[in-house]
């Protein structure tokens, strides 16, 4: 005969029972029943403490990227919420399932502005798939069993559960519940054969490749598919890892900083097939490369959602699937004639090629080599991590992807990033290299989870960028106004000091020729004793993108300003 449970319990065995083995928290006083459950549990769910809710939710936004499904996260109300919000928001931008659940008021002080109270339908409703609040401690098994659903079904995203301290702690008799599996929406055979005969008229076709839910089935199936095409394939902001870059159809990344001969192609192409992009603002170049709402290139656009398909851009095929399904029949698809493209495929391959060789910088440390080196050095399955600066853009224009899960990148450019990352990436891949790149500034948003990873003996190896400065923004200052430096300069720490002081070691560079060891003893230290090492790289300021120097861009900025002077004088 099953015993009464309290709603803590019940949620615990409903996570137990949709096959949850960690979650992330900061604790709480709002969910101590939850905590207290958790604990009867330690040895089936793994609970990761950590030292910021925003970290928390990181980590449990990276955990849904990896694992496909939803990430869990548990913080307190009021400030505890606002701080995970972040991890929310990204989670919904980059498409990952994932559940936060919220220690809430009890039911009897709602509406009275209770201490840290606050409505999370309103506060999380513009960004998450689903916001509720769980009042009937009977009906815990049905609420998480849907927010699983509703997480994981069509376009992946966020839920949101509040959960009232005193439905908590209320006890009913337990219910049967069953393990969830996605709704997997499969391609309607019409729209498929549309894309075939867009694709034999084709002259200059491209794929693109973006979204998330992903399994190496899907993954290898698109491989197939553009290699019978001989299709040029293009990865979407972030999503490098979806498509080998070593494969001769590669042709390069999609985002930020694109390569300009690349954005020429995607404007000049006849043919987009979009598979799992939405085609936003970081894809398409501010919404430049294709024209709104009608593009010039003929679309076919392929989503999981059908609220997806023409929310900006008019489609000549709309397909409504899931990725891997897709996939799946799009590789059964008898392949057409490429012959047309094969010049236009080989010239994309080439300007790709040619745009991550590095050129020469006059420099102490100079990133595009490091990345080549770091290229050799690492297994092809290591994961890298990062944030937000533009740290970044040497490893999305320099490192090339190779395996599956081994990008964890936020599309929603969320700073802080890397550091939860490369944490939940441990804990999910413990045999596998994880590294982590951050800013100075961006690492400096999340740094107090070394913590974290020294308390679990995680054997990350962090990269700290340090040129003392919020390097993204001050581009846009020079860029639009030139010398009026404001904001952006950086007071940092002794990064290798500080990181002693939680209980790792480290080094700091300033040479090219100085990184090459130091990495593969941060590598050799990591996988023997199971513990973090940070590298200080001390970067030129000068040194400001892949492209550009500070002093050039300020430069260029000053000149043009007085040339528009002079002629409206």
């Amino acid at each position: 005969m099953s015993k009464l449970k309290t709603g803590g319990q019940l949620l615990v065995d409903a996570l137990l029972a949709q096959g949850i083995d960690t979650t992330f928290c900061v604790p709480g006083e709002s969910y101590l029943d939850v905590l207290n459950a958790l604990y009867d549990h330690q040895q089936e769910i793994r609970v990761i403490s950590c030292r910021h809710e925003g970290s928390a939710s990181f980590m449990a936004e990276a955990y849904g990227k990896l694992t496909g499904r939803p990430g869990i996260c548990f913080v307190t109300r009021g400030p505890g919420a606002t701080n995970a919000s972040i991890g929310v928001h990204t989670a919904f931008q980059d498409s990952t399932p994932m559940i936060l659940f919220v220690g809430q008021v009890g039911r009897d002080m709602c509406e009275r502005e209770a201490f840290q109270e606050i409505d999370y339908r309103r506060m999380f409703g513009q960004f998450t798939k689903w916001v509720t609040q769980l009042d009937d401690v009977a009906r815990v098994g049905e609420y998480v069993a849907r927010a699983f659903a509703v997480a994981m079904s069509g376009r992946p995203g966020p839920v949101v559960i509040a959960l009232p301290e005193d439905m908590l702690t209320e006890s009913t008799f337990p219910r049967e519940i069953h393990k969830v599996e996605p709704v997997q929406a499969y391609p309607d055979p019409d729209p498929l054969q549309q894309m075939q005969l867009l694709l034999r008229q084709a002259q200059r076709p491209m794929l693109i490749l973006g979204g998330s839910n992903w399994d190496q089935d899907g993954m290898r199936n698109m491989e197939r598919f553009a290699t019978q095409n001989n299709l040029p394939v293009a990865a979407s902001f972030r999503r490098q890892d979806l498509f080998d870059n070593r494969h001769p159809n590669y042709v390069g990344e999609v985002g930020i900083g694109v390569n300009p001969a690349l954005a020429k192609m995607i404007v000049e192409s006849d043919l987009l097939i979009a598979v799992g992009s939405r085609l936003g603002e970081m894809v398409t170049s501010g919404y430049t490369l294709l024209d709104i709402p009608r593009p010039r290139q003929k679309l076919v656009h392929v989503m999981p959602a059908a609220e997806e398909l023409g929310r900006v851009y008019q489609t000549d095929v709309k397909i409504v699937s899931a990725m891997n399904a897709f996939a799946r029949m799009a590789v059964r698809l008898p392949s057409v004639d490429a012959q047309a493209w094969h010049g236009w495929k080989q010239q994309a391959r080439d300007n790709y090629l040619a745009y991550i060789e590095p050129p020469q910088r006059s420099t102490d440390f100079d990133p595009a080599q490091a990345f080549k080196q770091m290229q050799r050095i690492l297994n092809q399955d290591a994961i890298l991590t990062n944030g937000a600066g533009n740290y970044t853009a040497w490893a999305h224009r320099y490192y090339q992807f190779s395996q599956p899960k081994s990008q964890l990148a936020p599309t929603s450019g969320a700073m802080g990033y890397g550091v939860p990352a490369a944490i939940a990436a441990k804990l999910c891949f413990p045999a596998r290299q994880v590294i982590c790149l951050a800013g100075d500034g961006c690492f400096l948003m999340t740094s107090q989870e070394l913590a974290t990873a020294v308390l679990h003996r995680l054997g990350i190896v962090f990269l700290i960028f340090n040129n003392g400065m919020y390097a993204t923004i001050r581009m846009h200052q020079e860029k639009n106004y030139p010398g009026r430096v404001m904001a952006t300069d950086l007071n940092n720490p002794d990064f290798v000091a500080y990181a002693k002081s939680f209980g790792l070691d480290g080094c700091a560079i300033d040479k090219t020729e100085q990184f090459e060891a130091a990495l593969e003893k941060a590598l050799h230290i990591s996988s023997s004793t199971s513990m973090p090492y940070l590298i200080e790289i001390r970067l030129d300021r000068e040194m400001l993108t892949p492209r550009a120097t500070l002093s050039g861009l300020r430069n260029t900025a000053l000149a043009e300003r007085a040339d528009s002077k002079n002629h409206q004088d």
